[in-house]
């Protein structure tokens, strides 16, 4: 039994096999964008970035991390000291690195943040050390 095609095809199998995979993912993604559209009328804008956004976010994480909210994902209240620790030492890091170059409102904004994460740690960490 031969496999080989007729020498008068100019068709390529792998041709074929290629255009298939091709369009179904072109007809995956159309309908796929179809369904976020009807969903929610919209296609997701994250919002503009700025400083004080990326310090929200990382404090966020840390306040996670701290237990003092919930994680979005499992919505449970869950502790991870090293993890905040890190999170805060970053942001202490960035607050070190931009000295000179945030205006006030960023630099209060980030010292409140910062003030509170230590405060937060340490009354876990003071409480570890007492159990």
């Amino acid at each position: 039994m031969s496999w080989a095609m007729p020498a008068s095809s100019s068709i390529n199998p792998m041709d074929e096999i290629k255009k298939k995979v091709d369009e179904s993912w072109k007809e995956a993604i159309k309908k796929e964008k179809g369904e976020s559209e009807k969903e929610g009328g919209q296609e997701f804008l994250p919002p503009v970035p700025d400083f004080t956004f990326f310090i929200t976010t990382l404090a966020l994480q840390a306040s996670i991390s701290l237990g003092a909210v919930p994680n979005p994902a499992t919505h449970q209240k869950e502790e991870d000291l090293t993890q905040a620790k890190f999170l805060i030492d970053t942001l202490g890091m960035l607050q070190e690195k931009t000295q000179g170059n945030l205006s006030e409102e960023e630099k209060g904004f980030l010292e409140n943040i910062l003030y509170e994460l230590r405060m937060q740690y340490l009354a876990k960490t003071n409480k570890e050390k007492e159990k």
